[in-house]
Protein backbone atom coordinates (compact mmCIF):
# COMPACT_ATOMS: atom_id res chain seq x y z
CA UNK A 1 0.00 0.00 0.00
CA UNK A 2 1.33 3.43 -1.00
CA UNK A 3 0.55 6.68 0.81
CA UNK A 4 0.32 9.97 -1.12
CA UNK A 5 2.67 12.60 0.32
CA UNK A 6 1.87 15.53 -1.98
CA UNK A 7 5.24 15.04 -3.69
CA UNK A 8 5.17 11.30 -4.36
CA UNK A 9 4.33 8.21 -2.32
CA UNK A 10 5.75 6.27 0.62
CA UNK A 11 5.04 2.80 1.96
CA UNK A 12 2.63 2.16 4.81
CA UNK A 13 5.44 0.90 7.09
CA UNK A 14 7.29 4.22 6.62
CA UNK A 15 4.15 6.12 7.60
CA UNK A 16 3.71 3.89 10.68
CA UNK A 17 7.33 4.59 11.65
CA UNK A 18 6.71 8.34 11.41
CA UNK A 19 3.49 7.99 13.44
CA UNK A 20 5.32 5.95 16.08
CA UNK A 21 7.67 8.86 16.80
CA UNK A 22 4.67 11.20 17.19
CA UNK A 23 3.11 8.73 19.62
CA UNK A 24 5.91 8.87 22.19
CA UNK A 25 6.64 12.60 22.48
CA UNK A 26 4.21 13.10 25.39
CA UNK A 27 5.54 10.19 27.46
CA UNK A 28 8.19 12.02 29.58
CA UNK A 29 6.89 12.37 33.13
CA UNK A 30 3.87 10.19 32.39
CA UNK A 31 5.13 7.11 34.27
CA UNK A 32 5.60 9.15 37.43
CA UNK A 33 2.16 10.78 37.48
CA UNK A 34 0.15 7.85 38.92
CA UNK A 35 2.65 7.27 41.75
CA UNK A 36 3.35 10.88 42.81
CA UNK A 37 0.90 10.61 45.69
CA UNK A 38 2.70 7.50 46.96
CA UNK A 39 6.27 8.78 46.61
CA UNK A 40 6.55 9.70 50.28
CA UNK A 41 5.62 6.11 51.17
CA UNK A 42 7.84 4.52 48.52
CA UNK A 43 10.81 6.68 49.56
CA UNK A 44 10.17 7.82 53.17
CA UNK A 45 13.39 9.88 53.29
CA UNK A 46 12.64 11.78 50.08
CA UNK A 47 11.87 15.49 50.50
CA UNK A 48 9.04 17.34 48.75
CA UNK A 49 11.69 19.14 46.70
CA UNK A 50 13.08 15.84 45.41
CA UNK A 51 9.61 14.69 44.40
CA UNK A 52 9.03 17.98 42.57
CA UNK A 53 12.41 17.63 40.83
CA UNK A 54 11.35 14.23 39.53
CA UNK A 55 8.62 15.92 37.47
CA UNK A 56 10.16 19.32 36.67
CA UNK A 57 13.81 18.57 35.82
CA UNK A 58 13.06 16.41 32.73
CA UNK A 59 10.95 19.22 31.24
CA UNK A 60 13.69 21.74 32.01
CA UNK A 61 16.21 19.61 30.12
CA UNK A 62 13.82 18.93 27.25
CA UNK A 63 13.72 22.63 26.31
CA UNK A 64 17.45 23.16 25.56
CA UNK A 65 17.79 19.79 23.84
CA UNK A 66 14.75 20.46 21.64
CA UNK A 67 16.60 23.56 20.45
CA UNK A 68 19.92 21.69 20.15
CA UNK A 69 18.30 18.92 18.07
CA UNK A 70 16.67 21.52 15.83
CA UNK A 71 20.01 23.20 15.29
CA UNK A 72 21.89 19.94 14.69
CA UNK A 73 19.33 18.85 12.10
CA UNK A 74 20.17 21.81 9.84
CA UNK A 75 21.77 20.64 6.62
CA UNK A 76 22.50 17.10 7.78
CA UNK A 77 20.90 13.68 8.12
CA UNK A 78 18.36 13.74 10.96
CA UNK A 79 18.21 9.98 11.46
CA UNK A 80 21.36 9.61 13.63
CA UNK A 81 19.93 12.27 15.98
CA UNK A 82 16.58 10.46 16.04
CA UNK A 83 18.16 7.05 16.69
CA UNK A 84 20.32 8.47 19.47
CA UNK A 85 17.34 10.11 21.19
CA UNK A 86 15.22 6.96 20.94
CA UNK A 87 18.05 4.80 22.29
CA UNK A 88 18.64 7.14 25.26
CA UNK A 89 14.90 7.21 26.01
CA UNK A 90 14.61 3.39 25.88
CA UNK A 91 17.71 2.75 28.01
CA UNK A 92 16.40 5.19 30.62
CA UNK A 93 13.15 3.23 30.69
CA UNK A 94 15.08 0.04 31.40
CA UNK A 95 17.10 1.81 34.10
CA UNK A 96 13.91 3.17 35.75
CA UNK A 97 12.57 -0.38 36.07
CA UNK A 98 15.62 -1.26 38.17
CA UNK A 99 15.98 2.03 40.12
CA UNK A 100 15.91 1.67 43.90
CA UNK A 101 16.41 5.23 45.14
CA UNK A 102 14.95 8.68 44.58
CA UNK A 103 18.38 10.01 43.56
CA UNK A 104 18.70 7.34 40.89
CA UNK A 105 15.24 8.13 39.54
CA UNK A 106 16.01 11.86 39.37
CA UNK A 107 19.29 11.28 37.48
CA UNK A 108 17.69 8.80 35.08
CA UNK A 109 14.72 11.13 34.48
CA UNK A 110 17.08 13.98 33.63
CA UNK A 111 18.92 11.83 31.07
CA UNK A 112 15.52 10.74 29.73
CA UNK A 113 14.66 14.43 29.26
CA UNK A 114 17.77 14.80 27.09
CA UNK A 115 16.71 11.86 24.90
CA UNK A 116 13.13 13.12 24.64
CA UNK A 117 14.35 16.60 23.75
CA UNK A 118 16.28 15.15 20.80
CA UNK A 119 13.19 13.32 19.53
CA UNK A 120 10.48 15.96 19.92
CA UNK A 121 11.33 18.37 17.05
CA UNK A 122 12.10 15.44 14.74
CA UNK A 123 8.65 13.92 15.37
CA UNK A 124 7.11 16.83 13.49
CA UNK A 125 10.19 17.39 11.33
CA UNK A 126 9.73 13.94 9.78
CA UNK A 127 6.17 14.83 8.75
CA UNK A 128 7.45 18.06 7.20
CA UNK A 129 10.23 16.21 5.35
CA UNK A 130 8.03 13.48 3.90
CA UNK A 131 4.82 15.45 3.21
CA UNK A 132 3.87 18.77 1.65
CA UNK A 133 0.78 20.91 1.04
CA UNK A 134 -2.60 19.56 2.14
CA UNK A 135 -1.09 16.12 2.73
CA UNK A 136 1.23 17.69 5.32
CA UNK A 137 -1.63 19.52 7.06
CA UNK A 138 -3.60 16.27 7.20
CA UNK A 139 -0.66 14.28 8.56
CA UNK A 140 0.11 16.92 11.20
CA UNK A 141 -3.49 16.56 12.31
CA UNK A 142 -3.12 12.77 12.46
CA UNK A 143 0.19 13.17 14.30
CA UNK A 144 -1.47 15.35 16.95
CA UNK A 145 -4.34 12.88 17.24
CA UNK A 146 -1.99 9.90 17.67
CA UNK A 147 0.05 11.78 20.24
CA UNK A 148 -2.97 12.55 22.41
CA UNK A 149 -4.57 9.13 21.96
CA UNK A 150 -1.33 7.50 23.10
CA UNK A 151 -1.29 9.85 26.08
CA UNK A 152 -4.78 8.75 27.12
CA UNK A 153 -4.03 5.04 26.66
CA UNK A 154 -0.65 5.20 28.35
CA UNK A 155 -2.07 7.15 31.30
CA UNK A 156 -4.72 4.47 31.84
CA UNK A 157 -2.09 1.72 31.58
CA UNK A 158 0.37 3.32 34.01
CA UNK A 159 -2.39 3.95 36.53
CA UNK A 160 -3.45 0.30 36.36
CA UNK A 161 0.00 -1.32 36.61
CA UNK A 162 1.10 1.11 39.35
CA UNK A 163 -1.37 -0.63 41.67
CA UNK A 164 0.50 -3.90 41.08
CA UNK A 165 4.06 -2.54 41.47
CA UNK A 166 5.26 1.05 41.17
CA UNK A 167 8.22 -0.03 39.01
CA UNK A 168 5.80 -1.26 36.33
CA UNK A 169 4.71 2.31 35.63
CA UNK A 170 7.99 2.76 33.80
CA UNK A 171 7.12 0.08 31.24
CA UNK A 172 5.62 2.89 29.16
CA UNK A 173 9.17 4.24 28.68
CA UNK A 174 10.02 1.14 26.66
CA UNK A 175 7.73 2.23 23.80
CA UNK A 176 10.53 4.28 22.18
CA UNK A 177 12.35 0.97 21.67
CA UNK A 178 9.51 -0.15 19.40
CA UNK A 179 9.71 3.17 17.58
CA UNK A 180 13.49 2.74 17.18
CA UNK A 181 13.01 -0.60 15.44
CA UNK A 182 10.30 0.81 13.17
CA UNK A 183 12.38 3.88 12.26
CA UNK A 184 15.15 1.72 10.83
CA UNK A 185 12.99 1.53 7.67
CA UNK A 186 13.47 5.27 7.18
CA UNK A 187 17.00 4.49 6.03
CA UNK A 188 15.57 2.61 3.05
CA UNK A 189 12.93 5.15 2.03
CA UNK A 190 14.18 8.74 2.00
CA UNK A 191 11.78 11.70 1.59
CA UNK A 192 11.34 13.14 -1.89
CA UNK A 193 12.66 16.67 -2.45
CA UNK A 194 10.29 19.54 -1.72
CA UNK A 195 8.64 20.79 -4.96
CA UNK A 196 10.17 24.00 -6.29
CA UNK A 197 6.76 25.70 -6.20
CA UNK A 198 6.46 25.02 -2.46
CA UNK A 199 5.93 27.99 -0.15
CA UNK A 200 9.08 26.95 1.70
CA UNK A 201 11.22 27.94 -1.29
CA UNK A 202 9.85 31.47 -1.04
CA UNK A 203 11.97 31.80 2.11
CA UNK A 204 15.73 32.33 2.02
CA UNK A 205 15.95 31.97 5.78
CA UNK A 206 13.60 31.59 8.76
CA UNK A 207 11.08 34.44 8.87
CA UNK A 208 11.88 35.65 12.38
CA UNK A 209 8.82 37.87 12.75
CA UNK A 210 6.43 35.02 11.92
CA UNK A 211 8.45 32.65 14.11
CA UNK A 212 8.22 35.01 17.09
CA UNK A 213 4.45 35.53 16.70
CA UNK A 214 3.76 31.80 16.20
CA UNK A 215 5.88 30.88 19.22
CA UNK A 216 4.20 33.47 21.44
CA UNK A 217 0.75 32.46 20.19
CA UNK A 218 1.49 28.79 20.86
CA UNK A 219 2.85 29.56 24.33
CA UNK A 220 -0.26 31.55 25.29
CA UNK A 221 -2.85 29.02 24.10
CA UNK A 222 -0.89 26.13 25.63
CA UNK A 223 -0.57 27.99 28.93
CA UNK A 224 -4.30 28.84 28.89
CA UNK A 225 -5.38 25.23 28.25
CA UNK A 226 -2.94 23.61 30.70
CA UNK A 227 -5.01 24.78 33.63
CA UNK A 228 -7.33 21.87 32.82
CA UNK A 229 -4.61 19.33 33.62
CA UNK A 230 -3.21 21.20 36.63
CA UNK A 231 -6.34 22.42 38.45
CA UNK A 232 -9.35 20.30 37.48
CA UNK A 233 -8.87 17.93 40.43
CA UNK A 234 -9.01 20.86 42.90
CA UNK A 235 -12.19 22.15 41.25
CA UNK A 236 -13.89 18.75 41.52
CA UNK A 237 -12.84 18.51 45.15
CA UNK A 238 -14.31 21.96 45.87
CA UNK A 239 -17.72 20.94 44.52
CA UNK A 240 -17.52 17.51 46.19
CA UNK A 241 -17.59 15.69 42.88
CA UNK A 242 -16.10 12.20 42.80
CA UNK A 243 -12.34 12.47 42.31
CA UNK A 244 -12.24 9.63 39.79
CA UNK A 245 -14.27 11.89 37.50
CA UNK A 246 -11.40 14.39 37.56
CA UNK A 247 -9.18 11.75 35.98
CA UNK A 248 -11.90 10.90 33.46
CA UNK A 249 -12.31 14.58 32.55
CA UNK A 250 -8.58 14.98 31.91
CA UNK A 251 -8.69 11.92 29.64
CA UNK A 252 -11.64 13.53 27.83
CA UNK A 253 -9.56 16.70 27.49
CA UNK A 254 -6.83 14.84 25.61
CA UNK A 255 -9.43 12.98 23.54
CA UNK A 256 -10.99 16.32 22.62
CA UNK A 257 -7.57 17.60 21.54
CA UNK A 258 -7.16 14.44 19.46
CA UNK A 259 -10.50 14.55 17.62
CA UNK A 260 -10.04 17.65 15.41
CA UNK A 261 -6.75 16.28 14.08
CA UNK A 262 -8.69 13.59 12.22
CA UNK A 263 -10.72 16.19 10.31
CA UNK A 264 -8.32 19.12 10.19
CA UNK A 265 -8.51 19.87 6.45
CA UNK A 266 -12.31 19.90 6.49
CA UNK A 267 -12.39 22.17 9.55
CA UNK A 268 -10.03 24.63 7.83
CA UNK A 269 -12.15 24.54 4.65
CA UNK A 270 -15.26 25.48 6.66
CA UNK A 271 -13.87 28.08 9.08
CA UNK A 272 -11.26 29.62 6.72
CA UNK A 273 -9.70 32.86 8.00
CA UNK A 274 -11.75 32.63 11.21
CA UNK A 275 -10.24 29.27 12.21
CA UNK A 276 -8.03 30.58 15.04
CA UNK A 277 -10.68 33.06 16.19
CA UNK A 278 -13.36 30.35 16.45
CA UNK A 279 -11.00 27.90 18.14
CA UNK A 280 -9.75 30.45 20.69
CA UNK A 281 -13.42 31.32 21.34
CA UNK A 282 -14.10 27.63 22.08
CA UNK A 283 -11.11 27.69 24.42
CA UNK A 284 -12.51 30.79 26.14
CA UNK A 285 -16.02 29.36 26.51
CA UNK A 286 -14.65 26.12 27.90
CA UNK A 287 -12.63 27.92 30.57
CA UNK A 288 -15.59 30.17 31.44
CA UNK A 289 -17.79 27.10 31.93
CA UNK A 290 -15.21 25.60 34.26
CA UNK A 291 -14.88 28.87 36.18
CA UNK A 292 -18.62 29.35 36.82
CA UNK A 293 -20.14 25.84 36.75
CA UNK A 294 -20.85 23.73 39.81
CA UNK A 295 -22.09 20.53 38.17
CA UNK A 296 -20.02 17.69 36.75
CA UNK A 297 -21.87 17.81 33.41
CA UNK A 298 -21.06 21.48 32.78
CA UNK A 299 -17.49 21.10 34.01
CA UNK A 300 -16.90 18.20 31.63
CA UNK A 301 -18.49 20.23 28.81
CA UNK A 302 -15.98 22.98 29.59
CA UNK A 303 -13.10 20.48 29.47
CA UNK A 304 -14.21 19.21 26.05
CA UNK A 305 -14.66 22.70 24.55
CA UNK A 306 -11.20 23.71 25.77
CA UNK A 307 -9.65 20.60 24.24
CA UNK A 308 -11.44 21.00 20.89
CA UNK A 309 -10.28 24.60 20.51
CA UNK A 310 -6.67 23.78 21.31
CA UNK A 311 -6.70 20.61 19.20
CA UNK A 312 -7.30 22.52 15.97
CA UNK A 313 -4.77 25.28 16.55
CA UNK A 314 -1.78 23.14 17.55
CA UNK A 315 -1.15 21.26 14.26
CA UNK A 316 -1.85 24.42 12.21
CA UNK A 317 0.87 26.25 14.16
CA UNK A 318 3.28 23.38 13.42
CA UNK A 319 2.49 23.54 9.71
CA UNK A 320 3.01 27.31 9.62
CA UNK A 321 6.33 26.94 11.43
CA UNK A 322 7.48 24.69 8.58
CA UNK A 323 6.25 27.08 5.89
CA UNK A 324 8.18 30.09 7.24
CA UNK A 325 11.54 28.39 6.64
CA UNK A 326 13.30 26.82 3.65
CA UNK A 327 13.28 23.00 3.73
CA UNK A 328 16.70 22.60 5.36
CA UNK A 329 15.72 24.97 8.23
CA UNK A 330 12.15 23.74 8.79
CA UNK A 331 13.00 21.45 11.73
CA UNK A 332 14.99 24.23 13.39
CA UNK A 333 11.99 26.57 13.15
CA UNK A 334 9.76 23.82 14.53
CA UNK A 335 12.11 23.25 17.45
CA UNK A 336 11.71 26.87 18.58
CA UNK A 337 7.92 26.69 18.41
CA UNK A 338 7.76 23.30 20.14
CA UNK A 339 10.02 24.49 22.97
CA UNK A 340 7.22 26.95 23.85
CA UNK A 341 5.01 23.99 24.79
CA UNK A 342 7.42 22.79 27.47
CA UNK A 343 8.12 26.31 28.67
CA UNK A 344 4.37 26.74 29.20
CA UNK A 345 4.22 23.46 31.14
CA UNK A 346 6.96 24.66 33.49
CA UNK A 347 5.70 28.24 33.94
CA UNK A 348 1.93 27.67 34.12
CA UNK A 349 1.74 26.85 37.88
CA UNK A 350 4.12 29.70 38.74
CA UNK A 351 2.25 32.32 36.69
CA UNK A 352 -1.07 31.38 38.25
CA UNK A 353 0.43 31.31 41.75
CA UNK A 354 2.04 34.75 41.35
CA UNK A 355 -1.16 36.38 40.02
CA UNK A 356 -3.20 34.63 42.71
CA UNK A 357 -0.97 36.10 45.44
CA UNK A 358 -1.00 39.58 43.91
CA UNK A 359 -4.80 39.61 43.69
CA UNK A 360 -5.27 37.67 46.98
CA UNK A 361 -7.50 35.21 45.12
CA UNK A 362 -8.12 31.95 46.97
CA UNK A 363 -10.92 30.37 44.95
CA UNK A 364 -10.21 27.13 43.08
CA UNK A 365 -12.09 28.70 40.14
CA UNK A 366 -9.62 31.57 39.88
CA UNK A 367 -7.10 29.88 37.51
CA UNK A 368 -9.90 29.12 35.04
CA UNK A 369 -11.29 32.66 35.23
CA UNK A 370 -7.82 34.16 34.77
CA UNK A 371 -7.02 32.00 31.76
CA UNK A 372 -10.49 32.60 30.29
CA UNK A 373 -9.71 36.34 30.27
CA UNK A 374 -6.38 35.67 28.54
CA UNK A 375 -8.08 33.40 25.98
CA UNK A 376 -10.75 36.06 25.37
CA UNK A 377 -8.04 38.63 24.60
CA UNK A 378 -6.45 36.15 22.18
CA UNK A 379 -9.86 35.67 20.52
CA UNK A 380 -10.26 39.41 19.94
CA UNK A 381 -6.74 39.65 18.50
CA UNK A 382 -7.40 36.61 16.28
CA UNK A 383 -10.56 38.26 14.90
CA UNK A 384 -8.78 41.55 14.20
CA UNK A 385 -5.80 39.80 12.55
CA UNK A 386 -7.80 36.96 10.99
CA UNK A 387 -6.08 37.50 7.60
CA UNK A 388 -2.61 37.66 9.11
CA UNK A 389 -0.41 34.63 8.37
CA UNK A 390 0.54 33.91 11.99
CA UNK A 391 -2.62 34.85 13.92
CA UNK A 392 -5.20 33.96 11.31
CA UNK A 393 -5.32 32.12 8.01
CA UNK A 394 -4.69 34.07 4.83
CA UNK A 395 -6.49 33.06 1.65
CA UNK A 396 -3.45 31.34 0.14
CA UNK A 397 -3.33 28.96 3.11
CA UNK A 398 -6.84 27.52 2.81
CA UNK A 399 -7.66 27.88 -0.93
CA UNK A 400 -6.19 24.48 -1.88
CA UNK A 401 -7.80 22.87 1.14
CA UNK A 402 -11.22 24.09 0.02
CA UNK A 403 -10.68 22.68 -3.48
CA UNK A 404 -9.65 19.30 -2.07
CA UNK A 405 -12.70 18.98 0.20
CA UNK A 406 -15.27 20.05 -2.41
Amino acid sequence: MKINTGKGTISLITLIAIWSVSAITSLPGLAVSPILGDMNNIFPKASDLEIQMLTSLPSLLIIPFVLVAGRLSTGRDKLPILYTGLAIFTLCGVACLAAKSMTALIIISCILGIGAGMIIPLSTGLVVDYFTGNSRVRQLGYSSAINNLTLVGATALTGYVADINWHLSFLVYLLPGVSLLLCLVLRREKPSPEPQQSDQYKQNSINRRHLFVLTLFYFVITYASLVVTFDTAFLFEKYKIRQELAGVSISLFFLAIMLPGLFLNRIIAITRSYTNAICSLLLTLGLILMAVSHTEQMLIAGVILTGLGYGVMQPIIYDKAAIIAPPHLATQALSVVMAANYLAIILCPFIIDIVRKVLHAKSESFPFALNAIIAAIVTIIAVIYRKDFALGLDKSYYTETIKETE
